[in-house]
């Protein structure tokens, strides 16, 4: 699997952003100069080196440029070229964590050596992870760059024990990148000093004035983590021709020249949305009773609460179970009569709302709250579960769209997760893990659509050993070991651990594979910063909570968008925030976490104005047809007072609530017609300015997206079609024993016929010479032939119970499977000793074959006087795939559809642009018709309009291709018993019988309602 690159136009506007600021500075590739040989080499060892040339504008020409950079993005002004670190040059480009800065700054390079012949860039960063990072994007993004391009970069990281690669980097006239970490030059070992050391062994030179005589391009990655003295001070020494700084939280202010804030990223939708499940500790005053709110189901009869509680099985064991608790379910009694419950735990009341369960004794549980004697152990597997919950409910969403979900754990120590004083060597994570994953997977495979084989055959692929995995570092005896974690400075909380880094970057592209079974991650928290995978859809953090790191540097190892199996990013603007939903599982209440990372968000726009004065619109630049304009003061004030008589601001001038309510509502009042042709960017304008409202809407991650039933639901032609389907029924199967065994030995011997088992033989001849190596490989005989042959003395030499399998893979009797096979001829069953396996299987096709179509021509209905509640069309509405659901509908049950295919989208859209159709609905998985071979759901419920002769209800299947040869057996089965099913039920009602069918489009759906009607 390759990660794919395209032009995205955000990405081209940042890179443009830094190019254009050096406009009319001239090409200049191939600039030489003399490589200094050093004291030891001869004279006539002196060799040519390229140089980036220097800026020919004047300061006032880049100044220039950078103010129009500026002004086209409405960025504050410049008033002068602000020095730092010895230079002159010194662009701050904001962007967004997983909006791609570097894929930008490394394309930033390739376009500076195009439109200059600027050639020597050094990569600059605070920590090894990133370092890492960036020489892996550098080596996935080659081949699209060279495409872009036509040339490849030389790449390296600087090691002051190859110093060779610094002659290459100095020599070579292509473009040559060098990534270097800040500790390899402003740290006080011997290893990191010796870049300003005259080094015997590079002939006498300082490798420090061989990198400044390249005059290179700074781009510093990060550099609020750069700003420490040793730092600063050695920066100067490189010479560098410019700095280009790229971060997310700029520190420092200087000439700024880009901005994609949090702001832009989500709102464009770069970056994933956030939902989180919060979980808190609280003590209840008087009670030590144990309980956790999981969540609230809700449904059209009642909401129903997951709870986990203490119950006493009838070993007398005590065990935590959770338990699916209605309105006055008593704890006491569900517990098996512990006494902690007994005193007024009955349920009085669940809010769906508010997400809050009531007992009667007054106490009050929030969705993601426990109580009572509750440990930090009891926490961590309750995070633990929430996060195999959240990432089952998210697999199951993107399985068929190819897409593989990671999640990731973040812990502090790592013998919580693999422990080598134990004889299994599991730590406390890993088995918890295990343990809850392993009743997770039953549960979501019990409650999995019967017809969702693919993402069931996954799910049960691996076992739960393989699907759990630990990047640490790793000791001389390969054992998993702690890392070393930096105690000052900028980089506090965080590690420099190289090995662990190795394998998660190596491995980046394995673990997107569905074909790799590993989809939960372990990792040291001091690690994070290493963690870069566009498909890590949850995260949890099972550690102690402390201040080294935010809550949004947290969640920015997880908000890139994500990829398919074809390594293409899933980002069409339709879905692109369906499918990409971050679930951070928290050690602290919802409220908590959501207030404290929005504040986080909010101190990072210190960018953005504030207020929406006449003075912030006058002078902004505005995109015309006869090209740039700016905004006059006489706009300034029509802009301002629309905003002032709409209430749009308030009385300090700040944006209000009221604006992004309408704009979000499409119900904006008009602006001026003076105005109006350029609206678009006036409304950019005035979203620019920040508010509270502004800030991304974090989700909570119990609350998945619904799909509410509307007012088509009540009509009376809904309620009178739903009427007629919803009687339960029965069926019964009476058949002869004998006619099903004489046509199961008739069906055998014509048709059973199966493939002799075969063996090859090779012929080889052993060579002239063969090495230690190829006589343990056995590659020292070279193969001169092969023959095939079949039959003949070749046969199993496993023991088969031919009776067993045949009666287990048909479901019938023994006596009855012997039976069978006695009656079939000698000629036949002798081809059971040529291949037994395939005998038995093709034996059971066949008489299952037979048994199914006896099965259809005896089966009859008996209703029941149950039936289904329209409960059902509520329930089990979590983890829908909103990604495949419909534009919004007029005529459906619901406002959107949820479709498993193309056929059936093509299908619903049509349905709903019908004027012949008054109502329908995509029937519920709930909604099922019992059959001899496994329960069917069809899949819509249509009623039309009234025609002259009667009303018509119909229930329709919707199918690719009407052949008998393309639809599997067990669908036509089940297809041939629904016909019986509704014609029998039909029997009961005297008109407008319900219809049903199998269609292939709206059309052919029309062709039959017409002939129904005639």
């Amino acid at each position: 699997m390759k990660l794919k690159f395209k032009v995205q136009p955000y990405q081209t506007n940042a890179v443009e952003s830094v190019v254009d600021c050096f406009a009319g500075q001239p090409l200049a590739s191939g600039i030489t100069y003399r490589i200094d040989p050093g004291r030891k080499a001869q004279a006539s060892a002196f060799e040519e080196g390229f140089k980036n040339a220097d800026i020919a504008l004047t300061d006032l020409q880049v100044l220039a440029n950078i103010k129009e950079v500026q002004r086209r993005q409405n960025l504050p002004l410049s008033d002068a070229l602000v020095s730092s670190a010895g230079c002159k040059f010194n662009l701050d480009v904001e962007m967004e964590t997983g909006t791609g800065k570097t894929y930008c700054y490394i394309k930033t390079i390739f376009e500076m050596n195009k439109r200059y012949g600027w050639s020597k860039f050094i990569v600059m960063v605070p920590s090894i992870a990133i370092r890492e990072g960036i020489y892996k994007s550098l080596q996935i993004t080659a081949d699209h760059f060279n495409e872009s391009y036509g040339k490849k970069a030389r790449f390296f990281i600087y090691n002051s024990k190859r110093l060779h690669e610094l002659e290459s980097f100095s020599s070579d006239a292509g473009i040559n990148v060098m990534v270097i970490n800040i500790q390899a030059f402003n740290a006080r070992g011997a290893d990191n000093r010796r870049i300003y050391d005259e080094l015997d062994d590079f002939q006498s030179r300082k490798p420090i004035d061989v990198i400044a005589s390249n005059r290179p391009i700074l781009i510093l990655d990060e550099p609020q983590k750069m700003e420490g003295t040793a730092t600063t001070e050695a920066l100067p020494k490189f010479k560098p021709l410019m700095i280009l700084r790229y971060s997310a939280t700029h520190k420092t202010q200087r000439n700024r020249v880009h901005r994609l804030d949090a702001l832009d990223a989500y709102n464009q939708k770069l970056v994933k949305k956030i939902a989180v499940r919060g979980i808190q500790t609280r003590g209840l005053a008087g009670t030590n009773a144990y309980l956790y709110l999981e969540g609230i189901d809700i449904s059209k009869k009642a909401p129903v609460a997951r709870i986990e509680l203490e119950v006493q099985l009838k070993s007398g064991e005590i065990k935590r179970q959770l338990r699916r608790l209605e309105f006055r379910d008593d704890l006491f009694a569900e517990s098996g009569e512990m006494d902690q419950y007994r005193d007024g735990f009955t349920i009085s009341q669940i809010d769906a709302r508010y997400d809050t369960v009531e007992f009667t004794n007054g106490v009050v549980l929030r969705a993601g709250e426990a109580t009572g004697d509750v440990s930090e152990r009891d926490i961590r597997r309750i995070q633990i579960r929430e996060t195999i919950k959240a990432h089952l409910d998210k697999e199951k969403q993107l399985f068929a769209q190819g897409i593989k979900v990671l999640s990731l754990f973040f812990i502090d120590e790592v013998v919580k997760y693999r422990d080598y004083s134990q004889s299994d060597e599991k730590g406390a994570y890993a088995r918890v893990f295990e343990e809850e994953y392993a009743l997770l997977k039953d549960e979501y495979l019990s409650e999995l659509a019967l017809d969702n084989e693919k993402y069931r055959t996954f799910l049960e692929r691996d076992p739960v050993t393989k699907v759990h995995e630990g990047y640490f570092s790793i000791d001389k005896q390969k054992r998993l070991v702690d890392p070393d974690i930096k105690k000052t400075g900028e980089d506090k909380g965080l590690s420099d651990d190289t090995d662990a880094y190795d394998l998660i970057l190596k491995n980046k592209e394995r673990l997107l594979s569905q074909g790799e079974p590993v989809r939960f991650i372990f990792s040291h928290s001091a690690l994070r910063e290493g963690w870069d995978n566009p498909n890590v859809f949850v995260m949890c953090m099972l550690k102690h909570s402390d201040n080294t790191i935010s809550r949004r540097q947290e969640v920015g190892r997880g908000l890139r968008l994500s990829v398919d199996q074809h390594g293409d990013r899933m980002d069409h603007p339709a879905v692109v925030h369906d499918i990409n939903v971050l679930t951070v599982v928290a050690s602290e209440s919802y409220k908590d976490f959501v207030s404290g990372l929005q504040k986080e968000i909010a101190d990072t726009l210190s960018s953005r104005p504030r207020k929406a004065t006449e003075a912030y619109f006058t002078g902004k630049t505005l995109t015309t047809e006869s090209g740039p304009a700016e905004i006059t003061p006489a706009m300034a004030k029509q802009i301002y007072r629309y905003l002032v008589k709409n209430d749009y601001s308030d009385d300090a001038d700040q944006i209000s609530t009221d604006y992004h309510a309408a704009k979000e509502a499409g119900t904006l009042a008009d602006l001026p017609d003076e105005l109006k042709p350029h609206a678009d960017q006036i409304f950019q304008l005035i979203d620019s300015v920040f508010s509270d409202a502004q800030l991304p809407k974090v989700e909570d991650g119990r609350k998945p997206k619904t799909n509410p039933l509307n007012d088509n639901f009540e009509k009376k032609e809904f309620q009178e079609l739903w009427a007629r389907i919803n009687r339960k029924a029965v069926y019964r199967v009476e058949f002869d024993s004998d006619e099903l065994i004489r046509k199961c030995v008739s069906a055998l011997d014509s048709q059973l016929r199966v493939t002799p088992l075969q063996y090859t033989v090779h012929t080889g001849i052993q060579g002239d010479e063969i090495t230690d190596e190829q006589l343990k490989t056995g590659d020292g005989f070279e193969v001169i032939g092969s023959t095939t042959e079949q039959g003949g003395s070749v046969h199993s030499l496993v023991k088969y119970d031919l009776l067993g399998k045949i009666a287990e893979n048909t479901e019938l009797t023994r006596k009855t499977a012997a039976e069978i096979l006695a009656g079939v001829a000698a000629s036949v069953f002798g081809q059971f000793r040529e291949n037994p396996e395939h005998f038995i299987s093709e034996a059971s096709r066949i008489i299952t074959e037979q048994k199914a179509t006896m099965v259809i021509e005896r089966l009859a209905y008996d209703g029941l006087s149950e039936r289904y509640d329209a409960d059902i069309f509520t329930a089990n509405q979590t983890g829908q795939d909103f990604s495949k659901a419909s534009t919004k509908l007029k005529n459906h049950v619901y406002d959107y559809v949820v479709t498993d295919s193309d056929i059936e989208r093509r299908f619903a859209d049509e349905l709903d642009a019908s004027s012949e159709v008054v109502v329908y609905a995509k029937l519920p998985r709930g909604f099922l018709i019992p059959t001899p071979v496994g329960d069917y759901n069809p899949d819509w419920a249509i009623s039309f309009k009234e025609g002259s002769v009667r009303h018509i209800y119909f229930v329709a299947e919707t199918k690719g291709t009407m052949s008998s040869m393309k639809l599997r057996e067990i669908e036509n089965t089940k297809i041939a018993c629904a016909r019986k099913f509704f014609d029998e039920i039909g029997r009961r009602v005297t008109e407008d019988r319900v219809k049903y069918d199998v269609v292939t489009s709206y059309e052919k759906l029309m062709d039959i309602v017409g002939r129904a009607a005639a």
